[in-house]
């Protein structure tokens, strides 16, 4: 158990180290007034937290710097989050005083602000659209050949899908066919709806619309929807202004990751609500080991949530990006509810 002489060392340690990039001694510590002890006195003490594995001893300096350990003892039980002034505040609001009307573009635009007032690299990954389930059916002919399917979810978004009407279907065939998938398939969640499609109309279609089968091939093939894995970046160059990045290898490493297509489950790795922080070792990714990666949740009506990342060295300003990303995904949140209920965004697939 540490002192409460140790606890303040390392504090002050962790908040010098973060803001310098530069290993403490014992003399620079000496010299706040929040620490009145001797340099000899804080030496001792910093070799206690050294052995203890809080502290790490660095080739280039007699200085130390935190471990591991040192901030993951730092951020559970040492860290107060900071309260942005006036500025920031104002820059992190302003997304949402621009009456967005489009889902994707609010979350774009929400990551490009993160890693603006964090000088990190932001990830967001938006919430599985399959999930939604639907609300309602329509077709409308667009000509002789070629129709829209609209579908309509239990969140307002709209999905539009073109597809071919086959020779020989009339207006009457396809009000048939809207009936039938409205009376058989509200409720239906996005994702399974192939499923369904086949399971609750394909026989009834085929007793009550003439030739229904390439009508509902057709169909079929357009409202094919698939799960979603959504990420947006914003400042993927940032982790080029921090030193520990200098290294061309670890620069190389990192960007690879960024730009591969990889997972999101390689930085969102669990779906747990609040404020999580992952350091160094704890990403279980190579790439992600000389990072850490602190994720909020944010939520897209009653049933949808998405997650947000920053990511950082393990130097990390902690206070404040925990602040920035608890305020972010509490007013993208509320205005993501705001849209959901409004309608959302409309998207349309060619098949």
């Amino acid at each position: 158990m540490l002192t409460s002489r140790q606890l303040l060392i390392l504090q002050l340690t962790v908040d010098d180290f973060i803001e310098s990039a530069q290993p403490v001694g014992s003399g620079q510590l000496s010299k706040k007034p929040e620490a009145p002890f001797s340099s000899a006195t804080i030496r001792n003490e910093m070799a206690e937290l050294e052995e203890m594995g809080y502290l790490e001893k660095t080739h280039t300096s007699s200085g130390r710097i935190p471990s591991e350990k040192g901030y993951r003892f730092y951020v559970d039980h040492l860290l107060t989050p900071e309260k942005l002034n006036r500025e920031d505040d104002k820059q992190l609001r302003s997304v949402f005083r621009e009456k967005i009307v489009e889902t994707e573009e609010l979350i774009r635009k929400s990551a490009t602000i993160l890693s603006e007032l964090t000088n990190y690299t932001s990830i967001l990954l938006g919430p599985d659209t399959s999930l939604h389930a639907v609300r309602r059916f329509s077709i409308v002919p667009l000509d002789q050949k070629t129709a829209v399917a609209i579908i309509v979810t239990d969140n307002g978004r709209v999905e539009n899908r073109l597809f071919n009407v086959p020779e020989g279907f009339t207006a009457s065939d396809i009000e048939k066919m809207v009936n039938i998938l409205n009376d058989r398939l509200i409720g239906t969640p996005l994702i399974q709806l192939q499923k369904m499609l086949v399971r609750e109309t394909k026989t009834v279609l085929e007793q009550h619309v003439h030739h229904a089968g390439e009508l509902y091939s057709a169909f079929q093939r357009a409202i094919s929807i698939e799960p979603e894995e959504r990420l947006y970046f914003g400042g993927k160059m940032n982790m080029m202004k921090q030193p520990e990045f200098n290294d061309v290898q670890k620069m190389k490493t990192f960007f690879e990751l960024m730009e591969k297509g990889v997972p999101a489950a390689t930085f969102f790795q669990d779906d747990k609500i609040g404020i999580r922080v992952r350091i160094g070792s704890e990403n279980n990714h190579d790439a992600m080991e000389n990072c850490s990666v602190i994720i909020a949740t944010y939520t897209a009506g009653d049933h949808m949530t998405g997650s947000i990342a920053i990511i950082g060295p393990k130097r990390m300003d902690y206070a404040r990006v925990i602040t920035v990303l608890d305020l972010m995904s509490s007013d993208l949140s509320r205005e993501l509810s705001r849209l959901t209920i409004g309608g959302g965004k409309v998207r349309r697939n060619e098949n």
